[in-house]
């Protein structure tokens, strides 16, 4: 166990110190809860079960009985809560001689900002490796996949068809490949963008591709036609936690009931305690959270790996 005493912070016992830094840095503002919707969990886990509804109707000849059709049980997404904690411990002889004040209080806020950067990373993985066949949803597949399954049988796809950077024309083809999505029966549902997500690579060619008022990076004199019909409501996401500098994704408003499409479920939020250790009269200084971040309905976003 770590533990902090006089000889990690020798600095701190004397006067003549003129700043401490490097402790915090101003974060960026939060980021997961632009992607992820938010539910309460009451329990260990919580499961998330899809719905295959009926077909088309069928004709019905004169004096025949009627076709009749049967809906079923979807896909099952179970996401399991995990307990995350960190602590530091501070000598009673440290806690006493420091002479600026600092080990207490700024290593509590450094240790606050530790928690906010673990939620940002655990939700932005679920993005990181979207299209890794490693880590797969309700369905069997990976979160952007070309072959997500039906229920009812046959496939669809969430991916674009040839990996590209992102640019207008690929976001014209996203927008129409979304427009597309059916539901488990193969039905049109009403799908569409909502949100691009982008890494900080991607962050100025996103505002000259969604905000020119004519078409960016050519001498045509046609208009935006993704800024004209407003195909991006809610405008770009830039995550930090990206770690791809080519991947791009579109959040669509299918699922925007919590629980339906990107998940984080909350447990228990962060919360922070300190305690006095009797024998040694240290303190400790701690912080645990419960949560967990997926998926369950994967229309509600689509995505390229960039090439």
């Amino acid at each position: 166990m770590g533990v902090i005493n006089t000889g990690s912070f020798a600095k701190a016992l004397f006067p003549g110190v003129n700043t401490w830094y490097g402790d915090t840095y101003k974060q960026f503002e939060t980021e997961y809860n632009q992607i992820f919707d938010n539910v309460n969990s009451t329990k260990a886990y919580e499961e998330y079960v899809g719905f295959s509804g009926f077909g088309l109707a069928q004709k019905k000849p004169e004096g025949s009985s009627i076709a009749y059709d049967s809906a079923q049980q979807g896909f099952i997404t179970r996401l399991t809560n995990v307990a995350y904690a960190l602590g530091f411990v501070i000598t009673k002889e440290m806690y006493d001689d420091d002479q600026y004040g600092i080990i207490g209080k700024r290593r509590a806020n450094a240790l606050a900002f530790s928690m906010r950067q673990t939620v940002e990373n655990v939700c932005a993985n679920v993005l990181n490796r979207a299209f890794n066949s490693s880590y797969t949803g309700g369905d069997g597949v990976s979160l952007i996949n070309a072959s997500h399954p039906n229920k009812a049988g046959g496939t669809w796809s969430n991916q674009i068809g040839v990996a590209s950077d992102l640019s207008e024309a690929a976001l014209e083809q996203a927008c129409i490949d979304i427009a597309g999505f059916t539901n488990d029966r193969g039905l049109k549902i009403s799908v569409m963008p909502r949100k691009l997500i982008i890494s900080k690579e991607q962050m100025f060619d996103a505002q000259r591709i969604l905000k020119s008022i004519q078409q960016s990076g050519n001498n045509n004199n046609d208009i935006n036609a993704l800024r004209a019909m407003n195909m991006f409501p809610e405008g770009i996401a830039v995550n930090h936690y990206l770690t791809s500098p080519t991947t791009w994704f579109v959040k669509t408003n299918c699922g925007q009931a919590a629980g339906e499409g990107l998940i984080y479920q909350e447990r228990q939020a962060a919360s922070f305690s300190v305690s006095d250790d009797s024998d040694t009269m240290n303190a400790k200084y701690m912080s645990y959270m419960r949560f967990s971040a997926g998926w369950s309905d994967p229309r509600s976003l689509y995505g390229s790996a960039g090439p």
